[in-house]
């Protein structure tokens, strides 16, 4: 059973930096494609960042240009680098990964992300 391990959060001002951890138990070359997600209180889960295999990366308009994801198929890890943070960015932030093109089939538990004003 792959399991995934988020770490990183934390509380930070409005304009500085956060990097967030993804540790996987397994290969994350077996992955089809790793991904950041996050959910504010009463909102919908949306995603954040996504690398398919190949190298293709996806952002959500919300955080393009200052987040950055990447994946270490060495140390099986997928890193969230967030630059710039806004209120509006304050989340628990998730950990995905699936094996296909159909929904994400494994989930980290979560790490929150509080950015004060």
């Amino acid at each position: 059973q792959v399991q995934l391990v988020e770490s990183g959060g934390g509380l930070v001002q409005a304009g500085g930096s956060l990097r967030l951890s993804c540790a996987a138990s397994g290969s994350t070359r077996s992955f089809y494609a790793m991904a950041w997600y996050r959910q504010a209180p009463g909102k919908q889960r949306e995603l954040v960042a996504a690398e398919i295999i190949g190298g293709t990366i996806s952002y959500a308009d919300s955080v393009k240009g200052r987040f950055t994801i990447s994946r270490d198929n060495v140390k099986n890890t997928v890193t969230l680098q967030m630059n710039s943070l806004k209120p509006e960015d304050t989340a628990v932030y998730y950990c995905a990964a699936k094996r296909s093109f159909m929904n994400y089939d494994y989930w980290g538990q979560g790490t929150q992300v509080t950015v004060s004003a």
